[in-house]
This record gives structure tokens, C-alpha cells and sequence, in this order.
């Protein structure tokens, strides 16, 4: 039983420089903020947090007045900037309140109120106002320069005051970055005061709002697949100097065909400005063109160094603003060249990264902590995720209805994992101010990450939760970012979802699974949710003897067993059907959820580690070079006999319906050898695979009924499925048979009776002595012709 605890490299301090693949830049900025003078109004010694629930590895190593301190915005670099992050005062009042005389207690920003590490951890209702204040100076060096004040987000609708007048307008949204200019509203030289209020109505409203619920913040029993609230700001909150005229935005689309990139600046405060782009590796330009503003133009990237998984390559990019020959703004950034969309491989539809189909095996990420809730604790921390995905052999992540800070993005860019991006649910279906609210946000969310590599899809909604006009938003979202896949539905099959019938892939959910979703005539087969195998590690539960899973593991041995036969049966039955991707049920435990590959805290990897990169590893290579399919001789008879040493004289028969295995030879009677004797004909669920017709009772096939095999006749769509079972290239030559309405589950003899047998289940003939060779089959002349 391993209890070994998750390494975590340089915890918890600040990286001061990148690799060479990642842009100059950022090795100037990261955790090189100012620190400004009057940055907190108390002593950050009047401050402490609370106990957290559980503690992570980096909940002690989070600086009191200085958390995430690395830059916030590495796609859009400059080299000055000042971080905000840090105690504030704080105060809650009703929800319709103004603002309040006095702010009694501290919070520690960016972490919700909710969380131990804001120091307040308390439940925060649709009718409470969050208030935050805080004094600042503007540094010297930015006089004749505008001030921005950004937000990397905060939930759900934030008013921004400073200096006691109201910085532009309200905004709503809980998961894009804002920022106002500042500039106007400053005392030059002096003190400087903001205010923020945040109100959030959680699930009572009818805005994006993912798995938060109004619960209890400390742990208790309950809560199944939603969790904890996240209210007020959750990301960094920091000052930025600009010029009047200055970029905002790049927009970068990579072009393989022609080993181009295409490039539009965004700007403001412009007026016949031109862009200047370049594109460079370690340190030498390999590309450079000039456009106008606002207008797509290409960068040339001669024989362009692909972007993916296995080789994460960035190319370093600058763009600067030009007054004719006066450049009046420049920013870092970066980017990875590489290409996702939807091809026929080998007669089925297929995603293609960089025009090459690849297997995308992934895990669903909640992104939760159990001591900051919706914040990591530390960049350290936000890393820490996405690398577990990397050691334990997975291609691709589904950021599951939440969006994180763009820092997560970077490090998925430059770890090289496939990213899935779902848009935040809605716990209800919205009003018209709700969609155009939603929409809006959804927009808003594609422009600040429509330019990292590693984004290859959007999900546009979760399992019906608020649906409403899926094609026409699939669609919309199309449209808007046409160089991504777009899923219009995940979990279309499940909870009362509807399909839009539309976008690049058709998505199932299916618990335990991997169940059996193929592409339609104009979308690939992914598998959007399936897993939820759970363990409690004692001493690393969030609520000890709370958790649950869709299905508990007796043992870790047990644990490994059944995850790797569930990534076994997808390489070995799924992948050659048609599916293309598949979404493990999860990375982490989360709050009474105890069904993640790590526990909650991130203190015990509960798998072993080495054997699921092995089996995640042999399913990509899989896809990349397809074995030939098993195909058996359809309107003949055979018999099946079986492979494991000292049983080969043995033959699988059906006798008073049941299936067993029994000798049979040449002195055999007459019946056992019909008995022994079955015609292969196309599978009666899919012509794909195959059923086994008994020869002395025509009508009647091989089929599995609660996990025991017998031979039976019947009709209907279950009836059809139990008796259908697709081959598997077994030991020796061999066959293995596996059901087809239960993926990566196999017809094995145990005690000479026939069984549907499961890698790693929990039951006798699911024992993984032999198992192999139990559930291998040598397809033989028929005893009976």
C-alpha cells in the first residue's frame, strides 16, 4: 500500500528564471513585482489565516503580504508592473448596503473568503456584500505614463472605486480577466486608496457558476459532485503602466501549411498605428512583419518547430507598436505552432494535432484546493496538477467548468497537455439577460486564451446543466474561433442533455465505462467523462468516512488493477471502434468526491505511477500505429477452446443453458461436441464485432446476463447487446472476447463456468492470476460441422 508523498519541487519558491523555449521577457518579470509603499492599511502581523481543512503542501509557504507574486499575464508581457495581492480590509454587509464606515477584519487577497487562506473562511450567501480596501502610491517611474488596474478575476459582479470615484463600469462575470485606466482618478505622488465591492448570488442566480454551491465552508458530509463557493476575488489583482496608445491583446493563429503565423494586434488609445511582429528562438529572430493595428497579418516561421505533448516547443514573440518609425509600446509573448482539426484516419473521423491523429487520454480537473477553494496556493501549486498528468502519462486535460488564471495556461503550454476548456455551467436554464450575460463571458474567456497552444477545444455545456440553443451556440463559438474543436454538448447521453446534433465531436459520459460512443457521419467519438474509481486513503479524507465514488476500490492493488484494465480495454476495444478521446473521472479527490487518481490535499499519489504511464503511454502509441484488426469468419461454425496451460483440451459448451468449459476429443459424445460447436455470425448489436449462434439450438446465442454467460434466444436492444462481443488479439495466437455493451470486459472460464470477467474487479473470476490466458481463446475447426 503506497503512501508516498507527491514530490513538489522547489515549493513555494518564486522562479526567478524560465527555460530558453520560454520567452525573454517573463525571466525579467517572474516574482520581480514592485512592492509598493502603504501597500497594506494594518500590519500584515494583525492578520493570520485560518486552519485549513487539509493542508497541501504549499499552504505554509504562502507569503502573508505577497502571494503569487509571479507576473499574472505571460502571453502579454511588459516589464513594469506592481502586485496587489496582499492583506486588505475587509468588510461584509447585506447585499442591497452601500458602502460601510468601517472595514473590521483583513482578508488576504487573492484567496475567497471562503478559503482558511483569506483568513476569514466563512459562508458567503446571495445576500451578503463582499467590500475590500486598500492604500497605495504609484511609483515614480511611471509619471507621464496611464495606470491600468487589473483583475484576473473575481466572482461574480465587482464595482472598482478609487480615490472615492468609480473606476468605469461595473463588471459581471466570474471567470475573465477586467482592468480599468486608472490614470484620472490618481493622486500623483501621494496615497491612493481602492475599493472593491463584490456581490455573488452562487446557484441562486442565473449566471456561470460551475460546481460552487452555498455549503458549509468547513467539511462535512455531503455535497456529492458540487462543492464549496468561491465568492469575490479569486485571481491576482495588480497595477500595470502603459502608454496612451498600447497593445492589449495578440491574437495568434498558426499556420502549418505555410509555416506562418497569423497575428492580429489589439490595441487602444490608437489612430493609424502599425504592428511590428517578431518571432524568435533562443535568442535569434526567424521571422518579422509589419501590419496594421486591429487587422490580421502573417509572421513567416520557416520550417516551423511543431508544438505537441511529446515536444512542447514556444517560440519566443514581441510585438511592438509603431507611430510611424516611434515605437510607442512593446510586449512579450509566445507561442507554439500547431494545428488541431477533424480528418478521416483509415475511414474513420478522427481530431488531428499537427494533421496526425493521436489518442488524447486525459483526466477531468476540477481545479479545487482544500485551503484556497478556487486559488492555488502557490504557482508551484497550480503547476503541480498539470504535471502529475505529465508523470503519470497523460496527453490532454479537461479543465472541467472552470476557468483558471492564465498562469495555469502557461504552464500547460508549456508542459505540453492537450487542453479541454469547458465554459462554466449555469445551475438553471437563464433568462434573456442570463444568455446574453453568459455569452458575453464565454467571449470575453475565449479572447484572453484563443492564443495558447494548448487549447484545443472548446466545451460549450456540461450534461443539460442550464441548456439552452446548443447547435446555434456551437455554431456562434465556431465561427468565433475557428482554428479549435468545438463540443456543443459533454455528456450528451447523460441527465437530460440535448444534442445540439452539431460541432466537431459527439461526447458521452459513461460510469464506470468506457462504455460504447462512436463517431456519427460528421463528428469524432470521444469519451467526455468515465473513471470514478475511488479509494480513501485514512488520514487524507476531507470529511474522514464522508467520500464517496461510483465505485469504491476494496484496496490500492485493487485500484491499479481496475484503472489500468479500464485503459487496457480502451487501446484494445474503443480506440479501434472509433473513439478518439477519453476523460478520466479525476485527477484529484475534491472535498467528499474520493474517487481522484491523487488525494485532495496532494499528499499521496494513490496509483501506481509507473504502471499508468506505461498503459496511457501504450494507448497514444496505439493510435499512432493501428494494429490490423482481429477479424473472425463470419457463417462458419468453430469451436473455442481454451489457451491456459494444462486446460487446452478443453472447450467452451453450453449445457442446460449455462456456459461452462469441458474436455472434449475424438470420444466425445455426439452431443457434447454440439454442444462444444458454435456459428460466428456479424454481431448482433454491431456488424463490427461478432455473436456465437449455438449449432444444436439455432436462435439462440452466447450472452452474458449479471456477469454469468449462458446460451440463450430473446430480442430487443439489451438482448442484442449481451450477445455481442468484439475480438481482441489475445496470447499466442489467440482470441479474447470482449463484451461489447462492456468495454474491457472479457468471457473467461474460472472453475470451468463462464464468466464476464473485469481487470481488477473485486470478485473471484476477476482474480488477475492468469487472467490473460483465462480469457484467451484458440478459434478452432468445429467439432460439429
Amino acid at each position: 500500500m503506497r503512501r508516498t508523498p507527491a514530490p513538489v519541487p522547489h515549493a513555494g519558491r518564486p522562479r526567478r528564471r524560465w527555460t530558453a523555449t520560454v520567452l525573454a521577457v517573463l525571466a525579467l518579470l517572474a516574482g520581480t513585482a514592485l512592492t509598493i509603499p502603504g501597500a497594506a492599511t494594518a500590519a500584515p502581523a494583525a492578520w493570520t489565516p485560518k486552519p485549513a481543512p487539509m493542508t497541501t503542501p504549499w499552504t505554509n509557504q504562502v507569503p502573508v503580504d505577497n502571494p503569487l507574486p509571479e507576473y499574472p499575464r505571460p502571453q502579454l508581457t511588459r516589464p513594469d508592473w506592481a502586485n496587489l495581492n496582499g492583506i486588505w480590509d475587509f468588510a461584509v454587509t447585506s447585499a442591497d448596503a452601500g458602502r460601510p464606515a468601517a472595514f473590521p477584519e483583513q482578508i488576504r487577497v487573492p484567496f475567497v473568503a471562503e478559503s482558511a487562506l483569506s483568513g476569514i473562511q466563512r459562508r458567503i450567501t446571495q445576500n451578503d456584500k463582499l467590500w475590500y480596501k486598500r492604500a497605495f502610491t504609484v511609483p515614480s517611474g511611471w509619471d507621464g505614463r496611464r495606470v491600468q488596474l487589473h483583475f484576473g478575476a473575481s466572482d461574480w459582479r465587482t464595482t472598482v472605486w478609487v480615490n472615492d470615484r468609480q473606476a468605469g463600469a461595473t463588471h459581471d462575470g466570474g471567470y475573465d480577466a477586467f482592468s480599468y485606466d486608472i490614470t484620472d482618478l490618481l493622486n500623483r505622488g501621494g496615497t491612493n486608496t481602492v475599493v472593491v465591492s463584490v456581490w455573488d448570488p452562487t446557484q441562486t442566480g442565473t449566471q456561470a457558476v460551475g460546481k460552487q454551491r452555498l455549503n458549509d465552508v468547513l467539511p462535512h458530509p455531503g455535497g456529492g459532485i458540487f462543492y464549496t463557493a468561491a465568492s469575490g476575488i479569486w485571481q491576482t489583482v495588480w497595477l500595470e503602466p502603459t502608454a496612451a496608445a498600447h497593445i492589449t491583446r495578440l491574437d495568434m493563429v498558426p499556420d502549418l501549411t505555410t509555416n506562418r503565423l497569423k497575428v492580429t494586434v489589439r490595441s487602444a488609445g490608437t489612430s493609424g498605428h502599425q504592428a511590428r511582429v517578431s518571432v524568435s528562438t533562443g535568442g535569434s529572430t526567424v521571422g518579422t512583419a509589419t501590419g496594421p493595428v486591429g487587422t490580421e497579418f502573417t509572421v513567416p516561421v520557416p520550417s516551423a518547430h511543431r508544438w505537441t505533448p511529446d515536444d512542447p516547443f514556444l517560440y519566443d514573440v514581441r510585438a511592438d507598436l509603431l507611430s510611424g518609425s516611434t515605437t510607442v509600446d512593446s510586449v512579450g509573448s509566445y507561442t507554439g505552432m500547431r494545428t488541431i482539426g477533424l480528418a478521416r484516419v483509415d475511414g474513420v473521423l478522427r481530431p488531428v494535432l499537427n494533421g496526425q491523429f493521436v489518442f488524447q487520454t486525459g483526466t477531468l480537473d476540477q481545479g479545487y484546493w482544500p485551503d484556497g477553494i478556487y486559488t492555488a496556493p502557490t504557482d508551484a501549486a497550480l503547476r503541480f496538477d498539470l504535471q502529475k498528468h505529465k508523470d503519470l502519462g497523460f496527453n490532454m486535460v479537461r479543465k472541467h467548468i472552470k476557468v483558471e488564471p492564465q498562469r495555469w495556461f502557461y504552464w500547460a503550454d508549456r508542459l505540453g497537455l492537450l487542453v479541454w476548456q469547458d465554459m462554466p455551467s449555469m445551475e438553471r436554464t437563464p433568462d434573456a439577460a442570463g444568455r446574453t450575460q453568459w455569452e458575453a463571458e464565454y467571449r470575453r474567456i475565449i479572447d484572453q486564451h484563443r492564443s495558447s497552444p494548448s487549447v484545443v477545444m472548446w466545451v460549450n455545456q456540461n450534461e443539460g446543466w442550464g441548456q439552452y440553443d446548443q447547435a446555434r451556440i456551437a455554431n456562434e463559438v465556431k465561427a468565433y474561433d475557428s482554428s479549435r474543436l468545438v463540443d456543443n454538448m459533454s455528456g450528451v447521453n447523460c441527465c437530460g442533455a440535448v444534442d445540439g446534433g452539431n460541432g466537431d465531436v459527439v461526447d458521452h459520459h459513461v460510469y464506470v465505462g468506457p462504455g460504447t460512443t462512436v463517431p456519427d457521419a460528421d463528428r469524432a467519438a470521444v469519451l467526455g467523462e468515465y473513471g470514478g474509481l475511488g479509494f480513501k486513503v485514512a488520514g487524507h479524507e476531507w470529511y474522514p468516512g464522508g467520500g464517496f465514488s461510483y465505485e469504491d476500490q476494496p484496496s490500492l492493488a485493487h485500484l491499479d488493477n481496475r484503472f489500468v484494465g479500464l485503459l487496457d480495454g480502451i487501446r484494445e476495444v474503443r480506440l479501434p471502434r472509433g473513439l478518439s478521446a477519453a476523460v478520466y473521472t479525476e485527477i484529484t479527490d475534491v472535498e467528499n468526491e474520493a474517487n481522484g487518481l491523487l488525494t485532495y490535499d496532494r499528499q499521496v499519489v494513490k496509483v501506481d505511477q509507473a504502471r499508468v504511464r506505461a498503459a496511457n503511454r501504450a494507448l497514444i502509441d496505439a493510435s499512432r500505429s493501428p494494429a490490423a484488426p482481429v477479424t473472425l469468419p463470419t457463417g462458419q461454425f468453430r469451436s473455442l477452446r481454451v489457451t491456459t496451460p494444462g486446460y487446452t483440451d478443453r472447450y467452451m459448451r453450453h449445457k442446460d443453458g449455462a456456459v461452462f468449459t469441458e474436455v472434449v476429443n475424438a470420444g466425445s459424445t455426439a452431443l457434447l461436441k454440439a454442444d462444444a460447436t458454435w456459428r460466428i455470425v456479424p454481431g448482433l448489436a454491431d456488424t463490427s464485432c461478432y455473436s456465437f449462434e449455438s449449432r444444436n439450438y439455432p436462435g439462440e446465442y452466447l450472452r452474458h446476463r449479471n456477469s454469468r454467460v449462458y446460451k440463450e434466444g430473446g430480442s430487443g436492444d439489451l438482448f442484442r447487446a449481451d450477445a455481442t462481443f468484439c475480438p481482441v488479439r489475445g496470447v499466442n495466437g489467440g482470441v479474447r472476447l470482449s463484451a461489447y455493451n462492456f468495454p474491457g470486459q472479457y468471457l473467461r472460464h474460472y472453475d470451468a463456468e463462464l464468466w464476464l470477467a473485469n481487470p481488477g474487479g473485486s470478485r473471484a473470476y476477476d482474480s488477475p492470476a492468469l487472467f490473460t490466458e483465462d480469457t484467451t481463446w484458440a478459434v478452432e475447426a468445429p467439432w460439429t460441422p
